[in-house]
């Protein structure tokens, strides 16, 4: 499903039209960076939100996705699959958006939509691209996207992805770049299209080669989640709750039993609070 773009400030809630012959029923979330990203797909339409993550996100994910939920028509207990953004991004995004989706695919019986975080950058540009109707990144052409993510710490997550045949395909996996590194790694590529907030957070201490656009800001975050997880559960991608992971590249000490329990126990209150 193409989701079109519109600029709209955090905490707007945006509606998307959605062809009445879709009937999938799906929530989709993503905590990686400091945004939270929701979007909700039921038989009232698809919706999305953008609205402040970080450390708020553990507190507010579950009663925004019940929210937007209902504005799709839908119940906790309606839908078919959950998508989450399994990483790279921030450890205590990852970690929180993990366990809900464990506990709700768990709770729920239904399985879950691991979507790759840097990805969504990347079908954000290519959506971008699109809205500018310019040639190169046409939903039936192909394209290369190389994105570039701020890891803080003078470091970076870089991937690169290709549009072939109205899908995506890892050309390279997501991994943690010094920025010295990721200069070299890319010194000798051509770059089509370069996403990502490491071009601004850096600027020219990222030395990358020219690419023929540049986009440093996403736009929305939701809508671009939110066409992934149709994609990937039109292709039949669910995996069940126990082989849902978080891709944390960064060497750290997974999540706590307690912190995962405690994520967990709440989307089970969650689902119990539900008339």
């Amino acid at each position: 499903m193409a989701v079109p773009q519109a600029t709209k400030p955090l905490d707007t809630l945006t509606a998307w039209p959605v062809s009445p012959a879709s009937a999938a029923r799906l929530l989709a979330f993503d905590t990686a960076t400091e945004t939270l990203a929701l979007a909700a797909h039921g038989p009232l339409g698809a919706f999305t939100l953008l609205t402040e993550g970080g450390a708020r996100a553990s507190a507010s994910l579950l009663p925004l996705a019940r929210q937007l939920l209902a504005h799709a028509g839908l119940r906790l207990q309606d839908v078919q699959a959950v998508a989450f953004g399994n990483g790279p991004g921030a450890f205590t995004g990852l970690r929180t958006a993990c366990a809900v989706a464990q506990g709700l695919g768990l709770g729920l019986g239904v399985p879950l939509l691991p979507i790759n975080s840097l990805l969504v950058v990347a079908e954000d540009a290519r959506l971008q691209w699109g809205a500018t109707g310019a040639q190169g990144l046409e939903p039936d052409g192909d394209a290369d996207m190389a994105v570039s993510m701020d890891a803080r710490m003078d470091e970076t997550y870089a991937a690169r992805f290709a549009w072939r045949g109205q899908r995506w395909r890892t050309v390279q996996g997501g991994a943690l770049y010094t920025l010295p590194a990721l200069n070299q790694a890319w010194a000798s590529l051509p770059l089509q299209h370069l996403a990502g907030s490491a071009l601004s957070a850096f600027g020219d201490r990222l030395a990358l080669p020219q690419a023929g656009s540049r986009w440093p800001r996403e736009h929305n975050r939701a809508g671009a989640l939110l066409g992934l997880a149709l994609s990937a559960l039109a292709d039949g991608q669910g995996v069940d709750a126990a082989q849902a992971m978080p891709v944390y590249l960064r060497d750290k000490v997974a999540q706590t039993t307690a912190e995962r329990q405690a994520v967990k126990a709440a989307a089970a209150d969650a689902l119990a609070s539900e008339p």
